[in-house]
């Protein structure tokens, strides 16, 4: 059903008028890198608008709001759950996905402790701006590698490496919500005084114009998580210390899953530390634990990361996450984005003549004629031992953690540990990075044997000490690998199973969901519900009372897909729409 107040035609026109028909997109081929998701979901759109200023979005919201269609914002199309695109078919009204990337820009406010974001800016492009400063952003490798975008970060929560600072949060934004009555308002809880109408505010903001006087320091307003350092030091709390739907962490923009239409947002920034990095490994889980509780509450400042390897994932992305770790190695995160379009443009090529796959062949046999990319002592670890933890701690606790180590593996038959060079403890890091996209890559060259993969983020409980999985044996026999990796020191895990050909993944994904409720885990973590993981109710709500004509991205969560929420025939969760063909999870 469509219920446009005007054709088609019509709002084609206003929107070229508004960014030039240069940046109004229609055709099935200049579309698909925008309407297809990074790694699950696509479906059709009216069309792709790219505005290239504030007051050009504002506009093009007006338009479209006023047609009567439905909005999915969208930036860098970096997200693992199909959220900024299209889910299929079944939605009442014709999609205008709006692409803000053009409208980048980083604005540092005083002496670089804040930022302002604006849609298009990268968190690539956020750490290059405040590297002269001696400070960085909430995310420093993960999204950045592959051009996430800043605000598409705060819009899912995403949960990042870094163990002091929680999920990516603020409460200063500036965005656009659709009221009751169908008409869009503008909203300015920036914390900057820039004018009274929209185009004054955003015509002042994309300029900059505005002095230290106009920004306001209200202490009942953070831009980043405040209470997150004290609540991952408490392992002996009964709940998870992060997942998506922790209602103490959905406010307005943050969480919003693309539920408003967002200008800019408003973050702290961090001092970058020297820092130590141990490599630890051990065939008995309990050491693992053992070193987790104890740098979490008895050293003075917390570590910086904790990350977790289980030996196949290592073994996996050592093998077909090699591409990725030389790409970065050598070039650094600011060319991934345009490796990742490339790729993009090529895949798509051949796909119009129904060849699946071929950059994925290609590269994967060119990258097996290269010998191992990894420092000696990490192989030998994994050779010794199952599993894997990278700890990265500032260099006045590096002396209390060697302590720490040296005193608990003395003698140990289990496990054992080794100070990183500079080197070793960089690639240590990017190999943990590089595992995220190998299923994928695992998945492309082995169809034959493989139908999908079933990928999980996962939070356990912070007193979860039996945090290794034990997978039924029903389950187990239809797995060909499983890759278990993530940010330990939360107890955030990604659980990566590549099904075998021929299992559903349908009813797999189900039965893990069953397993996971049964341990009490929560589940999105970081990477939000997109269009893979159902929205609990207090998640559902947040999204209708942000948006209660269900203008923006509609059916997000597998919530209703209709104008105003309405429900239609059966709204049991389905797989989102070409799952079987995308899907998969990987790092932030």
């Amino acid at each position: 059903m469509n219920t446009a107040a005007v054709s088609g035609a019509t709002l084609l026109r206003q929107l070229r008028d508004t960014v030039g028909a240069a940046h109004v997109l229609t055709d099935d081929r200049d579309t698909r890198r925008f309407r297809k998701g990074h790694r699950t979901g696509q479906g059709g759109v009216l069309a792709v608008v790219r505005p290239g200023t504030l007051l050009e979005q504002w506009r093009v919201l007006q338009a479209v709001v006023a047609s009567g269609r439905i909005v999915i914002m969208q930036a860098a199309n970096t997200g693992l759950t199909g959220g900024s695109t299209p889910d299929g078919d079944g939605y009442d009204r014709e999609i205008v996905l709006v692409n803000t990337m053009r409208i980048a820009g980083v604005q540092v406010l005083g002496d670089g402790a804040q930022v302002v974001c604006l849609p298009g800016a990268t968190l690539d492009r956020l750490e290059q701006a405040l590297a002269p400063l001696g400070r960085e952003p909430h995310s420093v490798i993960g999204s950045s590698c592959i051009g996430a975008s800043v605000i598409g970060g705060i819009c899912n929560n995403s949960g990042g490496a870094l163990v002091r600072r929680g999920p990516a949060y603020t409460e200063l934004a500036l965005y656009a919500r659709v009221r009751d009555d169908g008409t869009p308002e503008l909203v300015n809880h920036l914390g900057i005084a820039l004018g009274a109408t929209p185009e004054e505010i955003l015509e002042r903001l994309q300029r900059g114009d505005y002095t230290a006087a106009d920004v306001t320091h209200d202490p009942a307003r953070a831009a980043s998580d405040p209470r997150y350092a004290e609540h991952v030091r408490a392992v002996d709390a009964d709940t998870p210390a992060r997942f998506n739907a922790d209602p103490s962490r959905l406010f307005e923009a943050s969480g919003s899953a693309g539920k408003l239409c967002l200008f800019a947002v408003r973050l702290d920034t961090f001092p970058k530390e020297p820092s130590s990095v141990f490599y630890i490994g051990s065939n008995d889980p309990g050491d693992l634990t053992a070193v987790r509780r104890h740098l979490l509450t008895a050293l003075p400042r917390l570590p910086i990361a904790g990350e977790y390897i289980h030996r196949t994932a290592y073994d996996i992305g050592e093998r077909y996450g090699k591409d990725t770790f030389l790409l970065i190695d050598r070039f650094g995160t600011a060319r991934v984005p345009a490796a990742f379009a490339l790729k993009s443009r090529v895949d798509g090529f051949f796909e119009r003549f129904g060849l699946r796959g071929v950059t994925d062949r290609v590269i994967q046999a060119a990258m097996s004629l290269l010998p191992s990319h990894l420092p000696a002592r990490m192989r030998q670890w994994r050779e010794r031992y199952e599993h894997h933890l990278l700890v990265r701690v500032s260099n006045d606790t590096a002396e209390a953690t060697k302590a720490f180590l040296a005193s608990h593996f003395g003698g140990s038959t289990s496990g054992g540990w080794f100070e990183c060079d500079a080197e070793e403890g960089r690639k240590a890091f990017l190999h943990r990075f590089a595992i995220a996209g190998a299923a994928i890559r695992y998945r492309e060259v082995h169809r034959r044997d493989v139908e999908d993969i079933v990928a999980l983020d996962v939070a356990l409980r912070r007193n979860d000490r039996d945090w290794v999985e034990q997978l039924p044996a029903d389950v187990e026999t239809d797995v060909v690998h499983k890759l278990y990796y993530g940010h330990f020191f939360c107890h955030v895990f990604h659980q990566d199973y590549i099904v075998k050909k021929g299992v559903d993944p349908l009813a797999m994904e189900h039965r893990m969901w069953e397993l996971l409720d049964a341990r009490r885990a929560e589940y999105p973590a970081e990477h939000n519900v997109g269009h893979l993981y159902v929205a609990k109710p207090g998640l559902a709500g947040f999204y209708r009372g942000l948006d209660p004509t269900n203008t923006f991205n509609p059916g997000i969560g597998h919530t209703s897909r209709l104008r105003g929420w309405d429900t239609c025939c059966d709204d049991k969760p389905a797989w989102p729409a070409g799952y079987a063909d995308e899907g998969s999870e990987a790092a932030a």
